[in-house]
């Protein structure tokens, strides 16, 4: 097996625990594998501001992959050095959609989320998981009003996303999602619907900064546990599923580790990259 010299990883159910903690120990397998000189990354839905701190200061990190693709940036400089946005035109046929259902709409300019206030005192109706809650407060900006934003800005977004009160109403949503050619829609949580432009996802952005950085496929790694993930896991020369993993995700995995809460992308890493 080749060297790995590249590992992305997804965040949610993958690198950080259940209750969004990265463990000290994870941390310190993160940090051997810098001092080793591969190249670690976030390779994420979030966008750019909804990465933890920690993760971002952690030295010898460069990179982060965020909005499923849409945006790579050079965390030094936060220059964008990949970007594959959702035109504007395209983002509306996406919002016109979820504004038919009970839907907690965002959307996503130069790195950063954006949702209604009025929807903010009702998140536990929008985010079935207590433990994204304070992730929402904290990393969206909210403004009165998502279609002024649009205008305002006028221009193309990283990504639009919605999160839905009843699953029914999101298959339905999904549904008439996949009829739109130009639209890529993906879940990364039971309950939401991310939409990217069509050919977008983590696994060729992650190819992409391969080939910039000089490392081929086969020496890159990845780790996932959703939906958005399925791509990335298929692209990278070994993919890594973890045990909470969509099955899908496990049968298109090389490897299956074990699950977030077991520091799976921990052992993984170390099994394959440090070869311990």
């Amino acid at each position: 097996m080749p060297d790995i010299k590249l590992i992305g990883l997804d965040l949610d159910g993958t690198l950080l625990t259940t209750t969004k903690e990265l463990t000290e120990n994870t941390k310190k397998v993160l940090i051997q594998a810098l001092d080793a000189g591969i190249e670690v990354l976030v390779a994420t839905g979030r966008p750019f501001s909804g990465i933890p701190k920690e993760l971002q200061k952690l030295p010898g990190i460069h990179y982060a992959l965020t909005s499923n693709g849409a945006r790579v940036l050079d965390i030094r400089t936060e220059k964008v050095i990949i970007e594959q946005l959702l035109p504007l035109e395209s983002a509306i046929k996406a919002l016109r959609i979820f504004e038919k259902y009970d839907t907690l709409c965002e959307i996503y300019f130069h790195g950063q989320g954006y949702a209604e206030e009025k929807k903010l005192s009702q998140i536990s109706r929008y985010h079935h998981n207590p433990h994204m809650w304070d992730y929402f407060r904290t990393t969206r900006k909210f403004v009165p009003d998502l279609w002024e934003l649009i205008r305002q800005e006028g221009q193309a977004m990283d990504k639009v996303q919605a999160l839905f009160a009843d699953m029914d109403e999101r298959q339905s949503a999904w549904n008439e999602l996949t009829q739109i050619k130009e639209l890529k829609p993906v879940g990364s949580l039971s309950y939401n619907i991310e939409v990217n432009a069509a050919g977008v996802n983590k696994g060729t952005a992650l190819i992409a900064l391969g080939k910039m950085l000089g490392i081929p496929r086969e020496s890159i790694m990845a780790c996932g546990d959703g939906d958005n993930d399925l791509c990335l896991i298929k692209e990278a020369g070994l993919g890594v599923a973890m045990a909470n993993a969509e099955p899908a995700v496990k049968a298109a995995a090389d490897y299956i580790t074990t699950s977030n809460d077991e520091e799976g992308v921990a052992k993984a890493i170390e099994k394959f990259a440090l070869k311990k």
